[in-house]
């Protein structure tokens, strides 16, 4: 016979109600009753029935994940999987589950996300970006559909919950890192421009050089996507120009390996004759050759606390929107040194 809440109840000396709020997280009860309730219920092997539940509660128990591209490509670079890292530890500490967008498009992404609405397949939903001519966030807004953003707003930042770094900010430390290392020659590899993310830090390292006095020529700004092929094209640019930069500030782990392993080929040192800087610091940044100065963006946190926040939003009614900003610190390893 299977074990009820009534039964635990009774063997932890606590009313029915106390195993249920227990079970939901609720701030009513402390953290001392919801421990030994807990020990109770793995003492006597009690299991919450979702599936009744759902059918009381018309809840699915499930939080949809909106990726910024294509699942094949966002997996390829390690601060998706650390950001999913952390929407799965906190989903976990609050018995959800997750579902997410397997689209190979931004089309197909978008139809995902109906599915998941539409078809009451989630209670909330994550989106792992902030892009300007997005149909995704419009669309939840449209529904009144519970969701959080990884990233800032491209517009309407007060009425939506997002969870992000302040970075403009970790980009003018970036930049005022090498000034004080001693570089003035500074290129700047930035990723797609329909990202909210991209734009910020391309702002940020702008201050900076503003700021120093320092005159970065056009030539020195590039961007490039996914393929290596891109970094290849974007380090003979920037080679090729006479009085080359003598660092790059690269704004992705990932983008910076492509461009660190083009630097190589083309039989530039690092860091005696090109510096690099990086952000996310993901396992990219620890394994490359030599390894990678980063800012810590801390993806992990960045996934935890837009799950905690979506779940918060999910069990109340408060209409107060609360963001959070996660701190951003420089990692200093080997790709850096003072220009002689």
């Amino acid at each position: 016979m299977s074990v009820t809440i009534k039964d635990v109840a009774k063997q932890a000396n606590v009313a029915p109600s106390t195993v249920s709020r227990v079970l939901t997280d609720s701030p009513r009860i402390s953290e001392k009753t919801k421990r030994k309730v807990r020990k109770v219920m793995e003492e006597m092997g009690y299991h919450l029935n979702f599936s009744g539940r759902m059918l009381v509660q018309q809840s699915t128990q499930t939080i949809g994940i909106v990726m910024k591209g294509s699942s094949s490509h966002s997996f390829d670079n390690p601060f998706f999987s650390d950001v999913l890292r952390g929407i799965s530890a906190s989903c976990h500490k609050h018995d959800y589950s997750i579902n997410i967008t397997t689209g190979d498009s931004e089309d197909a992404i978008y139809r995902d996300v109906i599915k998941m609405v539409q078809g009451k397949r989630v209670d909330g939903v994550i989106v792992l970006y902030s892009k300007e001519d997005d149909q995704v966030v419009p669309y939840l807004r449209e529904r009144n559909f519970p969701f959080v953003m990884i990233g800032k707003p491209t517009a309407d930042a007060n009425d939506i919950i997002y969870v992000d770094n302040d970075n403009v900010q970790a980009s003018k430390e970036v930049a005022e890192f090498l000034i004080n290392l001693g570089h003035e020659k500074i290129g700047y590899i930035g990723g797609d421009t329909h990202f909210e993310v991209t734009t910020a830090r391309l702002a940020g390292f702008q201050q900076a050089v503003v700021a120093y006095g320092i005159d970065i020529p056009n030539r020195f700004y590039k961007n490039i996507q996914l393929s290596s092929g891109d970094a290849k094209k974007v380090v003979g640019e920037l080679l090729g120009v006479d009085e080359p930069p003598t660092a790059l500030i690269v704004t992705d782990d990932f983008n910076a390996l492509t461009v660190m392993l083009a630097l190589q080929e083309q039989g530039i040192r690092i860091p005696e004759e090109m510096s690099v800087i990086s952000f996310n610091n993901t396992i990219i940044s620890r394994l490359a050759n030599p390894p990678l100065t980063t800012v810590d963006t801390q993806p992990y946190q960045l996934g935890y606390e837009s799950a905690d926040c979506l779940v918060g939003q999910l069990r109340s009614d408060e209409i107060f929107k609360k963001s959070v900003i996660v701190p951003t610190v420089i990692v200093e390893r080997a790709s850096c040194m003072t220009r002689k």
